[in-house]
């Protein structure tokens, strides 16, 4: 994916036209999967598009309110492999999400902390010492072209520009000031939170949790279930005990909200993320609420997960 800088414009000032966005950032190592997020594109589910976005929405909120940017500006989103880029211009950067080894260079620098990287150096996010999903945040932001109003790859619909292949080229934004040490509400360096040891969701049962036996509902939050290496953006797959159906046959298609606990016809719950498709036909036993799902941004192939019920 290059992205041709005369495609990209920043916001005109008054009165004139839109400059391209000028090219900052060579990708060096792509890594397994690093894709371009921000808060998504929410308001689109009629369409058939899903709201995507970062999905540590913290990590990536953080990482913006070090560097002074807005929160919905755009970031990288790796996976378990990090990511290398260039910097074509001078840029404040920072790393946030899972802890990992940084570099510019070659030379360490800290996670966590807006560093310096000079015109022409290499920032290198290593591979995840913990945890699943790293963030790169840039000063200004990455400026590619918005699709429905947002910069977020979408893995589903294809929507956004395509996952950072190597020698790709990004733009950035103008940068602002940056933040003063020592601002009321600014942080100037990132909490170090751990990955889940074990991954709590909470579960609001419904609409559809009449199509299970009082067993099968027992076992959704009596059992233990562990993330399947089969996970992804698109939902978090579990292995485990399998739900017993009251009913056969499916439904039709209905609508499928971010965090659904949909349950396919093996049986093992499958939760819904933020890339997920916006109707389905498999039963939906409950939904678990947004906040408690950036945790599983984190969660590990094999990390145990437990349901815990939390009404209706």
């Amino acid at each position: 994916m290059t992205v041709d800088a005369r495609d990209v414009r920043t916001a005109p000032a008054s009165g004139a036209a839109p400059e391209p966005a000028p090219a900052a950032l060579e990708t060096v190592r792509a890594g397994a999967l690093t894709t371009v997020q921000d808060l998504g594109r929410p308001g689109h589910a009629h369409l058939g598009v899903p709201r995507s976005g970062a999905l540590d929405e913290a990590a990536h909120r953080l990482a913006n309110r070090l560097l002074g940017n807005p929160e919905a500006a755009a970031t990288l989103e790796t996976t378990l492999t990090g990511c290398a880029v260039r910097a074509l211009r001078p840029v404040r950067a920072v790393v946030t999400g899972a802890p990992c080894p940084v570099t510019v260079d070659g030379r360490p620098v800290p996670w966590g902390r807006p560093v310096r990287v000079p015109a022409g150096s290499v920032l290198d996010a290593g591979p995840a010492v913990h945890g699943v999903r790293t963030y790169l945040a840039f000063a200004g932001g990455v400026d590619v072209a918005p699709v429905l109003g947002s910069r977020a790859t979408d893995l589903l619909s294809g929507l956004g520009p395509a996952p950072l292949g190597d020698g790709d080229v990004l733009p950035l934004g103008p940068p602002g000031p940056a933040p003063s040490p020592g601002t009321t509400g600014q942080p100037d360096a990132a909490p170090w939170q751990a990955p889940p040891r074990e991954l709590v969701l909470p579960v609001v049962y419904g609409p559809r949790d009449d199509w299970f036996t009082a067993g099968a509902l027992r076992t959704l939050t009596a059992s233990s279930f562990r993330v399947s290496a089969a996970s992804n953006r698109i939902g978090l797959r579990t292995e485990g005990p399998a739900l017993e159906r009251v009913r056969e046959g499916e439904l039709a298609s209905e609508g499928m909200p971010l965090g659904a606990v949909q349950v396919p016809p093996e049986g093992r719950p499958l939760v819904f993320l933020a890339d997920h498709p916006t109707t389905g036909g498999y039963p939906v036993v409950g939904v678990v609420p947004e906040p408690a799902l950036w945790a599983a941004a984190q969660a590990v192939p094999g990390t145990p997960v437990r349901f815990t019920p939390a009404g209706r």
